[in-house]
């Protein structure tokens, strides 16, 4: 295996995903995975720009943040690039009052937010709030408006926590897309916008970062092209997931 060094040849920057590649989440709050966090650690002392980009959308931004630390990672809210605050942008710059389905511990991410007299729909992962009724008031809602706007936290189909494999919002997504006959628009992985606002956050070009975990494959960003080495940085760091790429 090539050197450290020649592993960062010409990298700037690392985007790394949270769950599934730093830790499995779980009703007791989850577990590290293994080498997960000695590899966050050897990333900083690196001198790269790391950025960590997440569709979590159970958990706040500081919630998330604060468990993270429990579990023994060096990181900062202002760290990490999440789907609720970047709806909130979405929201406000298109002057959306959103009906919420999402789950109480993001509900705090919109307390800024006008949701008086709905003329949208926002839906992420709400885990037990995903009820007939509440998927329905939805749906309902969504007919009712002449141009019906329905925007997704992630798009994922399932993630793993402790206890299994967890079904996530893209099914709950695609049942309120066939049911209104609209498309969603996607705010987190996989939509390319998500991980371009990551890049500029942290002021590196797409050609200049690793994602190790291979977060970026199903997102097409920059096409989605696989680097030389392919997985070798993720290997080398001990970080769980699909092969490295650039993006």
């Amino acid at each position: 295996m090539a050197a450290w060094s020649e592993r960062l040849a010409g990298v700037r920057g690392v985007l790394l995903d949270i769950s599934g590649v730093l830790y499995d989440g779980g009703a007791d709050g989850g577990t590290p995975i293994a080498g997960s966090v000695e590899a966050v650690a050897r990333l900083k002392r690196s001198g790269l720009k790391v950025r960590f980009c997440t569709n979590e959308s159970q958990k706040s931004r500081r919630d998330l943040v604060q468990l993270l630390r429990r579990l023994g990672f060096d990181i900062s809210e202002g760290e990490v690039t999440a789907p609720a605050p970047a709806t909130c942008l979405v929201l406000r710059e298109r002057g959306l009052r959103p009906h919420l389905l999402v789950h109480d511990g993001i509900r705090s991410e919109f307390d800024q937010i006008d949701k008086s007299n709905p003329n949208c729909v926002v839906i992420a992962d709400a885990g037990e709030g995903f009820s007939y009724q509440n998927m329905n008031r939805a749906f309902q809602l969504l007919m009712q408006l002449d141009n019906p706007v329905l925007i997704s936290l992630g798009k994922g189909r399932y993630y793993k926590e402790t206890s299994g494999l967890m079904l996530d919002v893209g099914a709950y997504t695609k049942a309120l897309e066939y049911a209104c006959g609209i498309e969603a628009q996607v705010v987190g992985k996989p939509s390319p916008e998500f991980f371009k606002s990551a890049l500029q956050d942290i002021g590196v070009a797409a050609h200049q970062v690793r994602v190790p975990g291979g977060a970026a494959l199903s997102a097409g960003v920059g096409g989605g092209v696989e680097g030389p080495g392919r997985g070798s940085l993720g290997l080398e760091l001990g970080l769980r997931g699909r092969p490295d790429c650039w993006v």
